[in-house]
């Protein structure tokens, strides 16, 4: 891979190649490419598992995209962020052999506004975009194209009582896509800004059908 990224590749043991589906994942603020593996450790073996780490510095860990305050990404870091983004993923379709219609791609916090963004560019091409606490930024879907999100599956997903990110962008996130004629399966749970024991199970049964 000639990405600048750096990030952690599980290879599907289990069944062949070309035969495995893929995951992307996307961390959140300040984290990791090892934070969100453990939300799909049923399916390891099963698929190619691509965890990206963010480019950017943030203590304790690193960042997808700087920000001038929450909800709202500096736009010029953000835009080169999402093209070297999609680069990736071309690439790893070419090096890994993927079926781009077999591609989930996964985010939780920044992790999830970068997976609804490139839903955009993807959307109806991939088998499915999972996004965990997450919201569009307004330049996104003000100017941003949006050729790809009729009929793209998409999983959306936020807490109750999200005090970082309000459950209100989650909403708008779900009421965007739908206005595009997305299939969007939304769900809130009575908890903060994390995942929940049900969230788990139902973004599990959503990569599964």
């Amino acid at each position: 891979m000639k990405s600048p990224y750096n990030f952690n590749y599980l290879p599907p043991t289990n069944v062949g190649i070309n035969e495995a589906r893929s995951i992307f994942l996307f961390h959140g603020l300040g984290s990791n490419e090892e934070d969100l593996l453990q939300l799909v450790d049923i399916f390891k073996g099963n698929y190619h598992i691509f965890s990206l780490r963010g480019p950017i510095t943030h203590r304790p860990g690193f960042a997808f995209y700087t920000f001038e305050e929450e909800g709202k990404p500096v736009r010029d870091v953000f835009d080169k962020m999402i093209s070297f983004t999609l680069d990736f993923i071309n690439e790893a379709i070419n090096e890994y052999q993927l079926d781009k219609n077999k591609i989930f791609l996964m985010g939780f916090n920044q992790g999830a506004v970068v997976s609804q963004t490139l839903a955009l560019f993807l959307g109806n091409e991939i088998a499915g975009t999972i996004a965990l606490s997450g919201f569009i930024p307004e330049f996104v879907k003000n100017e941003y194209k949006k050729d790809h999100l009729e009929n793209a599956k998409v999983f959306i997903s936020h807490g109750e009582f999200d005090y970082d990110f309000p459950i209100s962008w989650g909403i708008n996130s779900k009421e965007f896509f739908e206005d595009y004629g997305a299939q969007v399966t939304y769900n809130s749970y009575p908890v903060g800004h994390g995942v929940s024991p049900e969230n788990l199970k139902d973004l599990i049964a959503f990569i599964q059908r």
